[in-house]
């Protein structure tokens, strides 16, 4: 996995919520069922019943603002919808002579166990932000009222939930171009979240400030009034009492759909390596050789997830040049080898980059990394380019399968892909995924014409 930036969600604490709250189901199983029950029965009962539970119930949908009392709410609510589980499990496997007696006990002894853990991981991170100041966010605010004010109190009188509020702007009697201003600060001072009052903002202010926090890698976050906004999905979300509004809900930042897209990522990676490029990467390699002296394998810095760079691995396809860092290639280039153009045109030449996702720097679904150099161009030029380093990059996207990779000739075809690779990050299921997976492959062996 990815190291997750100090002021971002931690990728980790919901996997260790399900680990923890699975070793306490089975580790009471064995004490009151395993006599009776085969272990990988009961097992893989739980496993899928209560990972189910948990998707459906949002079990696991606590944040550092969550309160206590709503922490209680759903815990209780998982023990009795699994405590229902449990009854039609014994009544499936009557055999047993599992009394309900025994179940009760049971769900009791497990409750107390996940309630205890789940309020002691609670406080311990409000107590870890507190005393070491780690897993925290930087925050400014837009717009100086009573809301506001209020939400600059919670941030202040709260160190636990992990906040470190460093201003708040008001813009009463003052200039739009100071918005200018304030988002150097912004990025000068390293701020991880925006909110913004809607009542003390005007349509053309919110606009650049959405634009300024997509482009910029920023959480963007509202505090809602009658003023009507976008016309787009939002989420709402309660700091204590206050109200607020998330303008993008991106599905990979929630830790299980993290999870299971890199536990996909590995299988399927590992699946490529170990079939195919096993017995494919000695077979390109002695053709490479015989056409052209140079290394196998190209490595080229590309921009991944939250802006890092990392070095992408390709086949090499061309002749070794200065520029292949530089310009990307073009129709009927000459610097393209005989065999490049073949790996190219079936895009075998991509293959290697199976190795970056099993090391954690790309997916394989996501939007397409770019060169450095161009990342940094389009970042200037094309509005919300940045949104797409959201996430991980990926060896084919859905931008990809919808006429848009290869060569970029004009700036339609970058606003092409950006649009395609933000409807990705926003609407993303593993369904997507495996049919962008299985349309990639339908392409690869009909061929495409900017496959070159």
């Amino acid at each position: 996995m990815s190291l997750f930036k100090q002021g971002r969600y931690s990728g980790y604490l919901r996997p260790i919520s399900y680990l923890i709250d699975l070793s306490i189901i089975n580790g009471f199983a064995i004490f009151y069922f395993f006599k009776n029950i085969d272990p990988l029965v009961f097992l893989t009962f739980s496993l899928c019943s209560w990972i189910t539970l948990s998707i459906y119930s949002n079990f696991y949908e606590v944040y550092r603002y969550t309160r206590e009392v709503k922490i209680f709410s759903l815990t209780f609510r998982q023990m009795v919808l699994f405590t229902l589980i449990m009854f039609s499990f014994s009544g499936y496997y009557h055999n047993l002579d599992i009394y309900p007696i025994t179940i009760f006990k049971y769900i009791i002894a497990v409750f107390l166990g996940i309630t205890f853990f789940k309020f002691a991981i609670y406080y311990l991170l409000q107590k870890y932000r507190v005393s070491f100041g780690g897993n925290y966010r930087r925050t400014v605010i837009f717009g100086a009222n009573k809301k506001t004010k209020a939400l600059e109190n919670f941030f202040n009188k709260n160190p636990e939930y992990g906040y470190v509020h460093v201003n708040t702007f008001s813009l009463k009697d003052k200039k739009e171009k100071a918005l200018d201003a304030h988002f150097d600060y912004i990025k000068k001072e390293g701020i991880d979240e925006i909110y913004c009052s809607i009542s003390e903002l005007s349509n053309q202010q919110i606009s650049e400030i959405a634009d300024f926090a997509d482009n910029n890698l920023k959480i963007l976050k509202f505090l809602p009034d009658n003023k009507e906004i976008y016309s787009k999905k939002l989420k709402y979300e309660y700091y204590d009492y206050i109200p607020i509004l998330s303008l993008r809900n991106i599905p990979l930042e929630d830790s299980f759909n993290m999870v299971i897209k890199r536990i996909f990522d590995i299988v399927f990676s590992s699946l490529v390596i170990v079939f195919i490029l096993s017995w494919l990467t000695p077979i390109i390699a002695i053709l490479i050789k015989l056409e052209s002296k140079g290394p196998i394998f190209f490595k080229q810095s590309r921009n991944g997830f939250n802006y890092k760079e990392f070095d992408c691995y390709k086949f090499r396809s061309m002749t070794p040049n200065k520029d292949a860092h530089l310009y990307q290639a073009t129709r009927g280039d000459q610097r393209i080898t005989r065999t490049g153009r073949f790996i190219r045109k079936t895009s075998i030449d991509e293959l290697p980059q199976f190795f970056n996702v099993l090391f954690g720097d790309m997916s394989v679904v996501g939007p397409r990394p770019h060169m450095v150099s161009h990342t940094n161009m389009y970042a200037k030029k094309i509005d919300k380019f940045m949104v797409r380093h959201f996430v991980k990059p990926g060896i084919t996207g859905l931008a990809q399968i919808s006429g848009f990779r290869g060569e970029i000739e004009t700036d339609k075809d970058i606003i092409g892909r950006v649009k395609y690779d933000i409807f990705y990050i926003e609407n993303w299921s593993l369904l997507l995924d495996l049919k962008i997976i299985t349309q990639t492959f339908v392409n690869a062996v009909k061929g495409e014409d900017k496959a070159y």
